[in-house]
Order: structure tokens, then C-alpha cells, then sequence
């Protein structure tokens, strides 16, 4: 995740240092081994120095002389690195090599050992997005399949919808070799958000073919009609979910440029296969739709309208209660930065426990500080030694000693903690990598480096990019909030030629939005920050499309009767359809949240299937109880609006 912080991020410029000034890098892994003596560590030590990737590997050797018993030596010290015979060792895994390195890992440590830390992360995520994507994928299109088939008249249609979408899909991923690469995060998501946002385009126009087919008899003819309908519908719908997607990019945090681009590129392309692949796939085989006709699987939906319309008042009772609680509550929900906890059913999970059972939790961080003032240094030291989550410290003052200067020794005693400019300092604390304890720490020490070299100090380590990130992320949060709010109200006016439609339309979706992001505060559940984010954007983009459909229609029927005549009516035709688009959205939803074991995209997935559920609950009854509450209002807001006037 540090590829994604910006470049005038802290830790990314304390990356760059170190890796101009020293050959290590920070320490990302940790394994234990059980029953082993400090001989056997030893070697053990070496073998896991031999593995390609693996650099700069720590034990109890590199804290204190071996050579005199450990029993003189600081208690604490010892127990950092070796305890109850069992020996933990830190290192660093080099970006790009974390599969094959902790799959050689596992392999030298068999089932016994244990291994974490960020590297093991990667690797199992990397291994997982291809896998769990074609689960996903193959455990959606039979449930995308079977709504498509319930809400047409024909068994082929559903395939023409899916190949339609499906195509822009495989062009998107393909494309993707142009960008050179993608993070795992939106190679999991973005193929099947994609789909999911970009389906309704299909439907919307295969819809209005069969209606024209029953007026016209050449197939072509009715395809023209059909593209003619369709388009306003479409490109409104794709305009306010490209714009959403867009708000994306402007993140500092460039994951949400990553998967903000893809999603962009996604829509771009699904809007081109259904505008041109789409009508010339139909036209070739349009017979097989008329071959494979079969009657409505579900009843007509009648009367809905009259029945949506007696719970007006209660409705817009119920939001308006809910609204400012769940506005408060989104924004004090408590947020995790990184990947979040592993499941212990993983191994990766298990090792994790079994590692922090015998050593407790153990955070790394580094600091480079300008070389040369010995005394200042050995302050340093002092002071960081008798903080509270502090276990130990590795510096030259206090493990070779400052009273040896360092020109006199071999310099592959020295490299460790000496580059040319900077001395580097090597914290291991019992914190989590994140959380406020974690955050008040390195707030504490950059505090503290600060007093005595200013801003000539760098500190890293996984708890500090995640402290980075937190401070970037929240940033992030209002601009691209704002940005998705402002461009999609822009689609809003241009659409509907109205001041008042856009406002409620967006305050009926946003309610969604809050309601949907408050209940982790109300559950007393943590959030990914990074799911919380795209899915704010992602959820307003793309159910907003549900709003647009019911509206369109409805100032539609409002021109041939009265208000209260053209919801029920509008409700009776259009529910069906913003049921398939919501279902089709929550069923993405749900089974990303089943299917993944990225806590990012599992979080992902669970906030858009609850998010597009209340999407749908929102624009049904809140959204009518609106337009029939404010339709004097929005008459005279709306331009060349032609309401019906009753005589």
C-alpha cells in the first residue's frame, strides 16, 4: 500500500532515503521457530538469509554478544528475540518477491513455524485476487443469469446482456497492459463492479426493442427506435456513474486513481458495446429470441403505486428521523487503515496468533537521523529506551558501544547502522500497527526526533505509512465526496432541466449513503477506510441510476395526469425494473463480501449489497413521498416542465 501514499508523503520520502543510504530495508516479516537452541537459531538464521529476497535479517545476535550467557544479558532484550526455546526472527522482503520468498519460507519452516507481517499479506493477497475473482464470478453469473431470465420473456436474452457487458469487461482487463499495472485490490473488485453498474445499460436497451417489435415489423427499424429511446436513459446513467468513478482519481491515495481509472475505462467501454456491439449482435440473432420466447415467470406487479403511496407521511417521517443521526455516525465510525485482521481459519491468521501467544505484538519502526553527533545520538536512545511500548532498541551507541568510534571497526559492523549521511535507529514496540495507541506513539517520537534534529529526522515502518495513510485518507474523503455530490447534480440539471429534481434525488441516494455507512458506528464494528471510500462514490454513482429511471418516467406520465395518478402509475411500471438493478447490484455485493478474503474487498462488497438494498428501499418509498410533497415546487423549478393541470 506505501506504492499508493504520494511522493511528499513522510514515509515515502524516509523510503526513498533509506533506500539511497542504506542496502537494508525495513523489516516487513517475522518468523518463529519452536524448539530450537541458540545454535540452532543461528543456522537457522543464515538459511533464511539464503533465500532470494530475503536481506537483512535480525536476531538476538545483532542485539547482544552471544558469546557471554544470555542469563547476564537484559532480560527483555533476550525475550524479544528468544524465549521459551522458541526463536523469532525480523527481516525484509523484497517488493516483487513475496510469493516465491514466503513460499520458500514455509517450506524451510514447515508446519511448526510461523510467519507475519506485511510481505506474508501481499503474497496472500496476490495469490488470492485471480482465485477468489473467478469464485465470485463463477458463483454470480448462474445468480445474474437466473434474474435476467425471471425478468424476460426469453431464455436467450440473458446471454445477449451478459456477452454484451461481458466483452467490455475482458477489452477492460486487457487493456490494462497499457497502464503497465493494477493493484490486486481492483483487480478483484473492478471486473465485477463493472459489470454489475453497467448491466442496466442492456436491459434498458433490449427492453425498448421488444416494445417496438410489437409496433414495428422490420427488426432493423425497430433497433433504430429502440437506440433512439434508450439513449437519453443510457447516457444518463452512464454519465453519473463515469463521474462518480472519475471523483475517484482525484484521491491522494492512488489506489483510488488505480481503481477509479479502471472503472472509468469500464463504463467508457460498456456504453460503446451496448451502443454498437450490442444492436448487431441483436439484429444477427434476433430470431433466436423470438424461437426461444416463454411466458412472465412472475405475476404482474399491480397496484404497488396505490399501495407505496398510503405510507407517504411515514416515510419521509422515518428518513428525516434517521437522517442526522446517521449523517453523525458515518463520520465517527472507528476506521482501520491497513488490510485489517486476518481470519484465524487462514494460516496466515493462525501464525499471527501462535507468534504473538509467545511474544506478544511487535511493531517495527526505523528512524534515520544525521549522522556524526555521537552524544545527541546516545540521548536519543536514552529517552526512546524508557518509552512505555518500547521492548528494544538497535542502535550503534548502544549495541557496539560510543565510546568505539566507528572508523575503527569492519564495515559489515557498522553498515547496519551507519550510511554515509545518516545513523539509523531500530524500534520494536508491542503496539498494533495501527489504531490510537500506535498513532500517539509515532506521534510521540517524530516529536521527539524533531526536538533534537528538526526536520532532518525520517521515521518508517508498516504503523507509520499507515499513519501517513490515515492522514492522507481523510483528506481524500471531502474532496472526493464533494466532487461526486457536485459533478452528478451537474448530470442532474442537464438531464432534467431542474434545480429541484437534482436536490432530490441526490438527498434521496445520500440518505442511503449515510444510513448504509452509520451502521458500523451503531454496530460498534470497525471500517476499512479504503472500502468506506469507494463505496460513498461508488454507491451514489451507480444507484443513482434507479432514481433517474423512476423520475424520467414520472415527469413523463406527470404531463398526461395528476401527481398522485402518475406515481402510482410510474411505480407499477418501473419497480420491476429497479428491482432487477438493484438485485443484480446487491447480489455483487454479498458475494464479493462471502467469497474474499481481502478485508478490503470483503469490506467493499458487504457496504455495496446492503448500500444497493437501501438504494432501492429509498427510491421506492422516499423518492415518490418527495415528489408528491414538493411537485408545486419542482412544477415551477423546472424548465418547460408541462405538468398536467387539473381543470
Amino acid at each position: 500500500m506505501i506504492d499508493y501514499l504520494p511522493e511528499d508523503a513522510q514515509s515515502t520520502k524516509a523510503l526513498e532515503l533509506m533506500e539511497q543510504e542504506f542496502d537494508g530495508a525495513v523489516p516487513n516479516t517475522r518468523v518463529m521457530v519452536n524448539d530450537v537452541s541458540i545454535q540452532e537459531a543461528l543456522i537457522m538464521k543464515e538459511e533464511l538469509a539464503s533465500i532470494d529476497g530475503v536481506s537483512d535479517v535480525t536476531w538476538l545476535d545483532d542485539a547482544i554478544d552471544i558469546k557471554t550467557p544470555i542469563e547476564m544479558a537484559d532480560k527483555e532484550t533476550v525475550e524479544t528475540y528468544y524465549k521459551d526455546d522458541n526463536a523469532l526472527f525480523t527481516f525484509s522482503v523484497a517488493s516483487g518477491k513475496e510469493v516465491e520468498a514466503t513460499d520458500a519460507i514455509y517450506e524451510l519452516v514447515g508446519d511448526d513455524g510461523a510467519v507475519s507481517g506485511e510481505a506474508l499479506n501481499t503474497a496472500t493477497q496476490q495469490k488470492m485476487a485471480v482465485s477468489e475473482t473467478m469464485y465470485a464470478a463463477a458463483l454470480l453469473v448462474p445468480i445474474i443469469i437466473l434474474i435476467l431470465v425471471i425478468s424476460t420473456n426469453s431464455w436467450i436474452e440473458p446471454v445477449f446482456f451478459l456477452t454484451a457487458i461481458g466483452v467490455s469487461v475482458l477489452i477492460n482487463l486487457g487493456t490494462n497492459i497499457f497502464i503497465g499495472e493494477v493493484s490486486f485490490v481492483t483487480q478483484s473488485v473492478a471486473p465485477i463492479l463493472q459489470l454489475a453498474v453497467s448491466l442496466d445499460y442492456a436491459i434498458f436497451l433490449l427492453h425498448s426493442f421488444s416494445d417496438y417489435r410489437q409496433k414495428v415489423s422490420d427488426p432493423t427499424e425497430a433497433m433504430r427506435l429502440a437506440m433512439k429511446r434508450s439513449f437519453p436513459a443510457i447516457i444518463a446513467s452512464a454519465s453519473t456513474t463515469f463521474f462518480g468513478f472519475i471523483a475517484l482519481t482525484f484521491m491522494q491515495f492512488e489506489i483510488g486513481s488505480d481503481l477509479g481509472l479502471n472503472l472509468v475505462k469500464g463504463i467508457v467501454l460498456s456504453f460503446i458495446s451496448v451502443m454498437v456491439f450490442l444492436p448487431a449482435l441483436t439484429l444477427l440473432f434476433y430470431k433466436w429470441i423470438d424461437k426461444t420466447q416463454h411466458k412472465p415467470l412472475l405475476p404482474a406487479f399491480k397496484n404497488i403505486g396505490k399501495r407505496v403511496v398510503k405510507g407517504k407521511v411515514p416515510s419521509l417521517l422515518i428518513v428525516f428521523i434517521l437522517l442526522v443521526p446517521a449523517f453523525l455516525a458515518q463520520g465517527q465510525t472507528n476506521f482501520i487503515y491497513g488490510i485489517g485482521d486476518q481470519p484465524e481459519s487462514t494460516r496466515a491468521g493462525s501464525d499471527i496468533a501462535k507468534i504473538e501467544e509467545v511474544f506478544g505484538k511487535s511493531t517495527q519502526m526505523v528512524l534515520l537521523v544525521p549522522k556524526g553527533d555521537i552524544a545527541k545520538e546516545e540521548a536519543l536512545v536514552r529517552e526512546l529506551e524508557d518509552m512505555n511500548p518500547v521492548k528494544s532498541v538497535l542502535a550503534y551507541v548502544n549495541t557496539v558501544g560510543s565510546a568505539i568510534p566507528a572508523e575503527y571497526l569492519d564495515q559489515s559492523v557498522t553498515e547496519q547502522f551507519y550510511s554515509e549521511h545518516y545513523s539509523r535507529i531500530i524500534l520494536q514496540t508491542n503496539t498494533e500497527a495501527e489504531g490510537d495507541q500506535a498513532f500517539n506513539f509515532i506521534e510521540e517520537v517524530q516529536e521527539m526526533t524533531k526536538g533534537y534534529y528538526g526536520d532532518e529526522a525520517y521515521s518508517l515502518g508498516e504503523a507509520v505509512t499507515l499513519y501517513d495513510m490515515k492522514n492522507v485518507v481523510q483528506k481524500d474523503n471531502t474532496v472526493v465526496n464533494v466532487l461526486t455530490v457536485v459533478t452528478i447534480a451537474f448530470v442532474l440539471l442537464i438531464t432534467f432541466k431542474s434545480i429541484t429534481f437534482p436536490i432530490v434525488l441526490l438527498l434521496t441516494i445520500q440518505s442511503a449513503v449515510w444510513i448504509n455507512l452509520s451502521i458500523p458506528y451503531f454496530t460498534n464494528s470497525s471500517l476499512v477506510f479504503v472500502g468506506y471510500l469507494i463505496v460513498s462514490t461508488v454507491q451514489l454513482a451507480a444507484t443513482v441510476d434507479y432514481a433517474i429511471l423512476l423520475t424520467e418516467a414520472y415527469k413523463e406520465n406527470r404531463k398526461e395526469m395528476s401527481a398522485m395518478k402518475a406515481i402510482k402509475k410510474t411505480l407499477d411500471e418501473k419497480i420491476f425494473s429497479i428491482a432487477i438493478s438493484a438485485s443484480i447490484l446487491s447480489s455483487v455485493g454479498f458475494i464479493l463480501w462471502i467469497t474474499s478474503s481481502n478485508p478490503i474487498v470483503a469490506s467493499i462488497g458487504l457496504l455495496l449489497g446492503r448500500g444497493a438494498l437501501l438504494a432501492f428501499i429509498m427510491v421506492v418509498f422516499f423518492l415518490p413521498a418527495c415528489l408528491l410533497v414538493f411537485d408545486r415546487v419542482i412544477d415551477k423549478t423546472t424548465w418547460k416542465a408541462n405538468y398536467y393541470k387539473e381543470k
